[in-house]
């Protein structure tokens, strides 16, 4: 397999960087300022699922479909981590978000 560190980075960081702050604003706009740990975290993993579009859109071939492969499997894991309550990040980001607004 090819080196994807990049992408590898990327997967791991999306729910802390991107999917956390998407789903927080989405709460925000809703005027939802107490959601459940189970509401919170299914709005993370629907952001988290928007980088299937993106993986969607490189060429098709067969070192493309490799890296789609890979990178979706990456996606899964990160998303099955979210599930279990299991990444920190978003845990952390939840607490903060229903303590202090």
């Amino acid at each position: 397999m090819s080196d994807f560190f990049e992408i590898e980075r990327l997967v791991e960081d999306l729910a802390k960087i991107y999917s956390t702050a998407c789903a927080t604003s989405w709460f925000k706009v809703n005027n939802i300022s107490n959601p459940s740990i189970g509401e919170f975290r299914n709005k993370v993993i629907e952001f988290m699922k928007h980088f299937e579009y993106t993986l969607s859109t490189f060429p098709q071939g067969k070192e493309s479909e490799k890296f789609k492969k890979y990178a979706c499997n990456l996606l899964n894991k990160e998303i099955e981590k979210v599930q279990n309550g299991e990444n920190k990040e978003v845990e952390k980001r939840y607490k903060y978000y229903v303590d202090y607004l």
